[in-house]
């Protein structure tokens, strides 16, 4: 949840024009280590987001695989493929999103990565929400949109975030939040939230973490992390009610900082929520070998939970 503010895609539109496709193309998988064998189309889109009186239009950007080009692709004649959100850390939209995206569809993925920021005007870490709660909203309004879709399997849908977006990810793991946020028939049905902040879960209000929707949950954690303690994420686990303790489960990275996959400049930042709550200096460190482990992790957990129809 770091107060360093990076690069965010600016796809605010009217509300008027939500939902509908602004661009679209196709592009083969790339990035650092990225293979090419999947061709996507690529779209930017806008997904109507209200809560209570509000309301604005969040953008993403959309990526279906090429069902004549992926590898994994289902061979029917007409796919509808399992599809993840992904969310964004609080520097915006950056370098994580799309590299977890490349990798996603060559598996056999749909992503759709969207812009918490754009809408709500955040130019800074004095403008962007008080709590991630906050864009929970989002999240599921994200879930919504891919639901309606023709090439996209609603049974099938999972969420993944980095830090403040992985904190929105755990969040919607709940029951509450689920039953508060999700439309009838929908829900996600898998969680991947990486460096999501361990310590505050049952400890700040309104980070509840422990009546859980039942689907799997897999947190990914730096030993070096310095939000939390390395075993943050660890002791949260083992004080969870056996059913919650069931479908979650965590790892933690030997050496790993966090936002250890974030590929920017390397950078120390000063956030008050780090160090479990007292502020102070948490540095961000690329890290290829870890960053190349929990890659293959995420995708692997997401072949195992959202690959096979239920």
């Amino acid at each position: 949840m770091a107060s360093i503010l990076g690069r965010t895609l600016k796809l605010a539109v009217p509300a008027a024009l939500a939902g509908l496709f602004l661009a679209s193309g196709h592009a083969a998988a790339q990035g650092r280590g990225a293979s090419d064998r999947t061709e996507v189309k690529v779209s930017l889109v806008a997904i109507p987001v209200s809560q209570g009186d509000k309301a604005w239009a969040t953008g993403g950007e959309l990526r279906v695989p090429n069902p004549d080009s992926a590898m994994d692709a289902p061979q029917t004649a007409e796919v509808r493929w399992p599809a993840v959100v992904i969310l964004h850390g609080s520097g915006g939209v950056d370098s994580r999103g799309g590299w977890y995206a490349r990798q996603l569809n060559e598996a056999g993925f749909a992503t759709l990565e969207i812009d918490l920021w754009a809408a709500r005007g955040v130019s800074g870490p004095s403008t962007r929400p008080k709590s991630p709660m906050e864009t929970v909203p989002d999240a599921y309004a994200a879930l919504a949109f891919l639901s309606t879709r023709p090439d996209i399997d609603p049974a099938r849908v999972g969420v993944m975030g980095f830090s403040w977006g992985g904190v929105v990810t755990m969040l919607s793991a709940t029951s509450a939040v689920e039953a508060k946020y999700a439309a009838p028939g929908q829900a996600f049905a898998a969680f991947a939230p990486l460096y999501p902040v361990c310590w505050a879960y049952n400890r700040v209000p309104g980070l509840e973490f422990k009546d859980l929707t039942g689907k799997p949950v897999f947190i990914q954690a730096g030993e070096l992390d310095r939000y939390d303690d390395p075993d943050s994420c660890a002791q949260l686990h083992a004080g969870l009610p056996d059913a919650a303790k069931a479908v979650v489960r965590v790892v933690t990275y030997p050496g790993a900082t966090h936002a250890w996959d974030r590929r920017e400049p390397d950078v120390v930042i000063n956030d008050p929520f780090a160090h479990k709550g007292k502020g102070g200096p948490t540095p961000f460190t690329f890290n290829p070998a870890v960053t190349a482990r929990s890659t293959k992790a995420t995708v692997d957990f997401f072949r195992e939970t959202l690959a096979a129809r239920p």
